[in-house]
This record gives C-alpha cells, structure tokens and sequence, in this order.
C-alpha cells in the first residue's frame, strides 16, 4: 500500500484548468495565450482555442505544462491551439524546465483542415527539439486519437489514466477499412499500451495521475546539465539481500524485493511493469540519490533477455545517460533467449541496441551480478568492457559463456555418450566445469569483475561509489547511430 491510497480523493474527470492545479504547487500557476481565438473557428470559437497554457511550480521547481480541453469541439487541434502549446515548449526550452502536458484530443480539427496537421507538424517538432534537453511528461486523460498520440509518443514518459485511450485511427475508420468492430478501450487502452511500450505508468484517476508525476518529477533534474535533487538519507527495510534470492539457479523470486533493500526506505517507481516483464526499469534513490535501476526478473523468462527486454533497457539507459542519472544493474541471468522466433523477430538488432546503450553511456554505471551471467547477456547487461564503473559479484554468482551443463554438452559430448551411466557423468563434468570455470573468484582473477562482495555490504558499495563518481563533469561525446 502506498501512502496516495490512504489519501480520500475524488476518481471524477478533472476540467483542464483543474488538472493543471492538481499538478503544480498552490497559486503557483501563470497562465499563457488564455484570450486567443481561432481565426478559422467563426461565431463558435472560444477563448484560449480548446487549451489551457501555464508555467508553474511543483516543490518550488520551475515547470511548463499544457491541458487540452475536451468540452471545445472534442479537444481537437486547431492553429492557435497548436500555437499555444508550442509557446509552452518554447517557454520550456527557453527557461530550461521540465514540460508535463494532459492530453485528451480529437485529433487534428476538421473544420480548419490542413492548418490543424501543420499545427502537429509545428508541435512534433517541439518535441523533438527538446529531446534530452529537458524532461518532457505526457499524461493522457481521455480518448487521444492520430496527432493526440503520437505527440505523446515524442516525449519521454507517457502516463494514461484508466479512462484513457489513445490510437492512430478510432474504431470509426478501424471498422470502415477493416470491417473489425472495437472500441477505443480495447483498440488503445491502458491495457493495450502498458503491454506495449507505449505507456510507463498507469494510474486511478486525472488526480492520480497528477501526483504521480509529481512524484516522477522528483527523480529529474531541471534539465540535462543540471543535477537531481538530493534528499536525506532514508535506511532500507533490514532485509538482507540475499535471504531472498534462492541458493538454486532456475528457482525463481521477484527482483524487486532485493532491489527494496538497497535503496533509500524500500521504495522504488517502477516504469512500465507490464511490459518486458522480465526487465524491471525503476527510479529509487540512494544515499538520498537519484539512480535508476535496471535489473533482470526471474519470475518471467528467468530473466532472460529477449528483444521487447532490450528495447526497453535500451530506452531507459538513454533517458538515465541524457538526464545525468547514475545507473545502477542487477544482473540474474541465463542469457539471451534462444528460438526461431526470436531470431526472425531481429533479437540481433534489437540485442545490439542496449549494448550501444551502455556502451555510449557516460554517468556513473555500478553493476552487481547475484547469481549468474551468461552469454551476451552476461556482456550487455552493463559488463565492465563496456565501461561500467564498478562491477561486483555476490559469492556464490556463476558468470561465463553458457551454463555448466550446456557447456559440458559441447566439450565432453564424447565422454558423456560413452559412459554407463551418460546423466551422472554429464553431472559429475558439470560440476567440475563449474568450479573450475563459472565461480565469481574465477571471474575476479581474470579481471573481469572489480570485487566480490558480501549481501549485506551491497549498499555500502553502492554508496561509496557513488560518492566517488557522482560529479557534475560528464565527456561531450559525438552523436552515434544506435540501431533503432
């Protein structure tokens, strides 16, 4: 239970202007271009064109926001309601703040044609243009439809309220061009896009929503050249790490309850949990720190990479290296996962582009192997050849090309077919191939992982590195051209 669901509030809509209130600091708020009209609208335009523009506040921190207001002609986008939310992001970019914008939009206006798509055009652009410069959060209230998603897809965190639904083409054209009957729930709901990618975080209610990102807010800094804010340090839960992580290697557990004793009070904000479940993505802080963590999930593929995993690693790599955040890996892993499937759908592709990721990244990266890395997997999961500042392994960790038994299937194929008893013998080479080949301190004498490190001293590791690499001068590196 979280401390919002102790808190009475109301799950109705929010008006646009009162979404803007929930989010920012009280009578913190400025609004922008609220008595413009549309030129093309005639007796029926309304002041401020359908949208609501501010700067304001949240924790006394500078922000940029926008509502789009779904009473005026459903929300949909006109010239002077794109002018408006252009003007925010400008604003944004100018002040360098962070810009939150709720969305709930018809899409492109009809009755002012190709004026309404240049107006996406214009705001696509925006967008882009403040990619990794400042944090950009879209949250989506209502139906969102063509332009209305795809200008949410443009910035770095999309939250989707459970009334929300966004897609390209409504269940109108869906049904014209295809013949297939559906609803905007199913067709582009948080359901559908919590599995996709689309969406990091769901939430209850427009109120929801609005403290979420608050909360989001607060693992961001300003912009990429400035620094997180750091808060007190909060002790975890006295949980000692390895008490929940099993001694045997296919038996699975949850990531997350080992992650909750590293860092600050337990508490970490998950991105997207629903999809690439056998990666978690989240913010916590250490050391009253902001790091984000990548960790393998053994309750789903037992952790295995796969290329929906990659991406979403990927993704949060940049945002993490864009935004100056530290990053800290837990790695469980038996690699890659193999398949027919996999390796049509481009697993090489999309594999290469989390080894970029960490490659090209430049804040402090610390990995911790718990109890095994194999394979590419073993490499791509933030691996010191790839520049991770501090790699530690746990005692009892397995880290090599594939697992013992695997791998004595290939190098003693021939003395296991010829014994009497083949499934004692490929035991008994397993476990000498293991000892010999797999352990941590064999990894630490090739030099391959910087220390072993007990459970319980974990954090204190993390920390000091922390202490160590958290400083404000990062390389200018040149633009790379990651596979995406």
């Amino acid at each position: 239970m979280t401390p919002l669901s102790l808190v009475p509030r109301t799950d109705e809509k929010l008006r646009p202007l009162e979404r803007l209130e929930a989010l920012c600091d009280s009578d913190s708020l400025s609004l922008v271009r609220s008595s413009v009209l549309s030129r093309r609208m005639g007796e029926k335009t309304r002041a401020g064109d359908g949208v609501v523009g501010a700067m304001g506040r949240v924790d006394g921190r500078p922000i940029a926001c926008f509502a789009q207001d779904p009473s005026y002609l459903g929300g949909s986008l006109g010239e002077s309601q794109a002018d408006t939310i252009c003007r925010v992001l400008d604003q944004a970019g100018r002040a360098q703040v962070p810009v939150v914008g709720f969305i709930e939009s018809a899409g492109a206006r009809l009755q002012e044609g190709v004026a309404a798509l240049a107006g996406y055009g214009r705001i696509f652009k925006a967008h882009t243009e403040l990619s990794g410069i400042v944090p950009q959060i879209s949250v989506i209230c209502g139906a969102s439809a063509g332009g209305g998603s795809y200008a949410p897809a443009l910035t770095d965190f999309v939250v989707m309220t459970k009334a929300a639904s966004m897609f390209l083409t409504g269940p109108g054209v869906v049904k014209e061009v295809t013949g297939e009957e559906v609803d905007g729930v199913a067709l582009g709901g948080p359901k559908v896009h919590e599995k996709n990618g689309v969406c990091q975080i769901v939430a209850d209610s427009d109120l929801d929503a609005a403290w979420v990102v608050r909360d989001l807010l607060d693992y961001l800094p300003q912009h990429s050249g400035a620094t997180t804010a750091r808060w007190p340090r909060v002790d975890p839960p006295e949980t000692q790490p390895d008490a929940l992580v099993p001694d045997e290697a296919r038996k699975v557990y949850d990531i997350r309850d080992v992650m909750r004793t590293v860092v600050d009070g337990g508490r970490i904000l998950e991105l997207g949990p629903r999809w690439a479940r056998n990666i978690i993505t989240a913010y916590a802080r250490i050391d009253g720190r902001a790091v984000g963590i990548i960790a393998n999930q053994p309750r789903f593929l037992g952790g295995a990479l796969n290329s929906e995993a990659a991406c979403k690693a990927a993704r949060f790599v940049n945002h993490c290296d864009a935004f100056s955040i530290p990053l800290v890996v837990l790695v469980d892993t038996p690699g890659f996962l193999p398949g027919k499937g996999q390796e049509a759908g481009g697993v090489i592709r999309h594999g290469s582009k989390l080894v970029h990721a960490f490659a090209a990244a430049s804040v402090p990266r610390m990995t911790v192997v718990l109890r095994k890395a194999f394979g590419g997997a073993f490499i791509a999961m933030n691996s010191r050849e790839l520049g991770a500042d501090l790699v530690l392994a746990w005692p009892q960790a397995q880290l090599g090309v594939m697992g013992p038994k695997q791998a004595v299937d290939l190098v003693h194929r021939r003395e296991i077919k010829a014994a009497d008893d083949p499934a004692a013998a490929r035991d008994e080479f397993a476990e000498s191939y293991a000892d010999t080949h797999l352990t941590a301190a064999a990894a630490a004498e090739e030099g391959v992982i910087d220390e072993i490190v007990a459970p319980q001293a974990t954090r204190g590791r993390l920390i000091a590195a922390l202490r160590t690499l958290s400083t404000p001068e990062r390389p200018v590196r040149p633009a790379r051209n990651i596979q995406l």
